[in-house]
């Protein structure tokens, strides 16, 4: 019986044959296909522990495929097998995401190798998954949920409301926004809190039997859109079976409507899960909590690491203030908790962030400006419009939030130094 599986890449039909053959030797459930399109297909279609991917398919490049190919499933390992092995397109390979490189001729005890080691790899980074979410588990009480932010304060509310129903719950948002520490939040505040609290990666999940660990308590379905369709419809005949007897929570940082009509989500699936919905807002629309939150983390990773009394230098607060933060909560964390590791303490400075400086302040303002302080018009308008540039993606986007005109923009730009 087949233990693993693996999808094998190649327009040579002799060499998927010779591919096949040495994996269902050592155990594998085997899929050969000759194209890339194909090989997205079967990603959609099915979930594989490993794919052997030819540089070449025809006349054009595997290498190619291989941002799609993970981006179907993002953690799986891909061994690149050409005749045409040169050290530049093995580093090319490595740079788009492959695991490995194995060139042609090959031996049996060569894929084999390859394969073990790429199956290897891949279990480590599932155990390495498994604990991250047990310690996030062990940890989530020591999370803030008090919130100056009108927008988070909103969600608070509504997952209080979600917390005492007992249907599916679907959290949207971005990557690190906190979803699986609001998972949490809600099964500890509803009904089922005595129950199990079960977190599957779905990316990882490859049968139903993590599934039934949770009778009785809260399901927790991490990145749901990382399921195979072939998962997908498991899936959907479980929740039909035993919806019952667990209460399911899924999250997403995908737009799932959109993966459904590209085919690759199922909308009966997207219907089922989607009665609660509830959207974690980025970090960057929460700038109230930003500073009291890297004060937060700062506390925590002092503790932690025995490294008592450190404070940010006010160079380092402009800067957490005014970086837009594009990992949101995650990055905040990592970023002082790094800075705690670097810095010879036990003042925190902008380097030992990782960040960008803000811009500095003109002369004669304060360091710090804030509503109601005792600072000019001119340097609250000059730190609102530092502040927007460096989250806007664009000057034309920062211009429409501040509601002015991009040359409007331009001249106060030069006015207050901000070019």
């Amino acid at each position: 019986m087949a233990t693993w599986s693996a999808l094998v890449v190649d327009d040579d039909a002799g060499i998927r044959q010779s591919l096949r053959l040495c994996l269902e030797a050592d155990g594998a459930r085997v899929l050969g296909v000759g194209t890339a399109p194909a090989a997205l297909e079967a990603l959609d279609r099915a979930r594989f522990d490993v794919v052997l991917l030819d540089l070449w398919l025809g006349k054009e490049s595997g290498l190619d495929a291989i941002p799609e190919l993970l981006h179907r499933q993002p953690e799986i390992p891909i061994i690149v097998v050409t005749a045409f092995a040169t050290f530049e397109s093995a580093v090319d390979a490595m740079k788009r995401g492959a695991t490995d490189y194995l060139p042609k001729p090959f031996t049996p005890d060569q894929v084999r190798a390859a394969t073990r080691r790429a199956l290897e790899s891949l279990r480590l980074r599932q155990r390495l998954a498994d604990a991250e979410g047990r310690l996030a588990e062990a940890g989530a009480d020591d999370e803030r949920f008090d919130s100056q932010s009108a927008a988070f304060r909103t969600l608070l509310k509504q997952a209080a409301r979600a917390a005492a129903a007992d249907a599916p719950v679907l959290l949207r948002g971005e990557s690190g926004t906190g979803k699986n520490v609001l998972a949490r939040w809600l099964w500890q505040h509803s009904a089922r809190q005595d129950g199990p609290f079960v977190s599957v990666s779905c990316p990882a999940l490859q049968n139903a039997s993590k599934l039934r660990e949770a009778e009785g308590g809260t399901l927790f379905l991490d990145e749901l859109a990382g399921l195979s369709l072939d998962a997908q419809a498991r899936l959907l005949q479980f929740l039909d079976e035993r919806a019952r007897e667990q209460r399911i929570i899924a999250s997403t940082n995908r737009n799932l409507e959109e993966e459904v009509r590209a085919g690759r989500f199922r909308e009966d699936l997207l219907f089922r899960l989607n009665v609660i919905t509830l959207v974690m807002p980025p970090l960057r629309e929460r700038e109230e909590d930003i500073v009291p939150l890297a004060h937060h983390y700062l506390a925590r990773a002092a503790a932690r690491l025995h490294r008592p009394a450190f404070q940010f230098s006010d160079s380092a607060l402009r800067a957490i203030a005014a970086y837009p933060w594009p990992g949101n909560l995650r990055e905040l964390s990592n970023a002082v908790q790094r800075a705690v590791i670097v810095s010879p303490g036990p003042r925190i400075e902008v380097d030992d962030l990782g960040i960008a400086a803000a811009p500095s302040p003109p002369a004669g303002a304060p360091a710090e400006v804030a509503l109601g302080a005792d600072v000019s018009l001119d340097a609250i308008e000059r730190e609102h419009i530092a502040r927007v540039i460096a989250r806007a993606s664009t000057l034309e986007a920062a211009a429409r939030t501040l509601g002015i005109d991009a040359s409007t923009l331009q001249r106060k730009r030069k006015r207050y130094g901000l070019t």
